[in-house]
């Protein structure tokens, strides 16, 4: 196929999964889920010829270690993807939701419902894990589906698209969700306005760019995920040690680890020899901003807007919470911002403060997560502030249609002065 006849087909497939009640939509992922489970070794088979090709790839300088450290598969991501996947199922129905509904006039009444947005494209780096939660949040949500992955996965993502479209049939046609591969076929589907209704690039910040730049269908991305733990004034510090090593630790490569930290100078003296060596213990590398690197002996960091993706983050001294603020807008993508502290009050106003797509409250970044927020999976997290922001589930890839029930009304008659609207609010 063409990439125009794959996104055609999509297009076909979707509209068919819309017809589909949400009972048949439900039991097309629970085969999923279990066809995913009953082919563990084949997906773990093929994930090991990626992962030894990365290696060989990351000691030959041609990838980085970050992106490397995203592609296995091991049996507790597959059991947390095949529990996701379930979970999407018993999700409520998303389709043809009330958002609103009103009388207009005797007898003519109107509804805003949920419908798919249509045609999805999505472009992500190594992380073949991806491929099976955006699919499961496809077909929930009634959406045509095209998928690009990275070529560091490209076996994984291959059997594990084989395996999911092989539990679509009968009700499913294979086609609502298609692999594509090759970067040429990337060119030719951004160009495909006409047909694609939304790109999701999950990725770096150049890829999310450089898609942006480069079609004019919507995209759905985020900017890098540097991510910041502010320790206050009044942060307890058993606490802030063990939030600070999760942050940065559990998953450095992942787009919510933490980046950036920042400490308040009273807690310099006391606090700050502690979690640098902490982290230092831990084998994070600890750079420092200006004032920090100074006081600590540690390496000045080059940027403090930099993600690492590895074991290394940046530490700056800040005055208070307006000053952990100020420094989170000017050097923050807007991902994911914490402040650890028990102090009710410095606590709200970081909460309510932070221009972030997610912000918390002594917990870890890492929560930053579709699967840990309880939606499943994630398409993504979205940094931007139109159409969804944070991470993406059922609900960011629908939007809304009117549908409106009369008897024969017409615009003339109102003109006419033989009817005229009553516009009330219906429950």
């Amino acid at each position: 196929m063409t990439p125009r006849e794959q996104a055609v087909a999509a297009r076909a497939a979707g509209r068919t999964l819309q017809t589909l009640d949400s009972e048949a939509r439900c039991a097309v992922l629970l085969r999923v889920a279990d066809a995913l489970d009953a082919s563990r070794q084949e997906i773990e088979a093929a994930n090991a010829l990626d992962v030894a090709d990365a290696a060989v790839a990351v000691a030959d300088g041609r990838m980085t270690q970050a992106l490397a450290d995203r592609l296995p598969l091991p049996d507790r991501k597959l059991d947390a993807l095949i529990d996701g996947v379930r979970a999407i199922a018993a999700q409520p129905e998303p389709l043809g939701r009330v958002v609103q509904a009103r009388q207009l006039g005797e007898g003519l009444e109107l509804e805003q419902v949920t419908a798919a947005i249509g045609v999805l494209l999505i472009i992500f780096e190594s992380r073949p894990d991806a491929l099976p939660q955006i699919a499961a949040l496809a077909l929930r949500s009634g959406n045509g589906l095209l998928l690009k992955g990275g070529k560091e996965a490209t076996r994984s993502n291959r059997a594990l698209h084989r395996v999911i479209t092989g539990a679509l049939a009968p009700e499913v046609p294979a086609a609502a969700v298609s692999l594509v591969e090759g970067r040429a076929a990337i060119t030719e589907l951004l160009a495909l306005d006409d047909v694609i209704d939304l790109v999701i690039p999950r990725g770096s910040g150049a890829l999310v760019s450089a898609i942006q730049q480069g079609t004019r269908i919507p995209v759905l991305g985020h900017a890098e995920g540097v991510c910041h733990v502010y320790v206050d004034a009044a942060a307890d510090a058993d606490k802030a040690v063990s939030l600070v090593l999760d942050s940065k630790t559990d998953y450095p490569a992942a787009c919510n680890a933490m980046e950036g930290l920042l400490l308040h100078r009273d807690r310099a003296s006391d606090l700050g020899p502690r979690l640098v060596d902490a982290l230092r213990g831990a084998g994070v590398t600890v750079n420092g901003g200006p004032e920090a690197a100074s006081l600590f002996g540690l390496p000045e960091a080059p940027d403090l807007g930099h993600e690492y993706g590895d074991m290394a983050c940046a530490l700056c001294l800040v005055d208070d919470v307006q000053g952990a603020m100020a420094h989170v807008h000017q050097h923050g993508s807007g991902h994911t911002e914490c402040i650890v502290t028990e102090d009710p009050a410095a606590a709200q106003a970081f909460l309510a403060g932070v221009d972030a797509a997610c912000v918390f409250h002594n917990a870890s970044t890492r929560f930053a997560d579709g699967y840990r927020f309880g939606l499943g999976a994630e398409v993504g997290i979205s940094t931007g502030r139109i159409h969804a922001r944070g991470p993406v589930g059922v609900d960011g890839l629908l939007t809304t249609r009117w549908k409106l029930r009369g008897d024969g009304h017409t615009v003339a008659a109102v003109k006419r002065g033989e009817w005229a609207f009553d516009w009330r609010e219906r429950s």
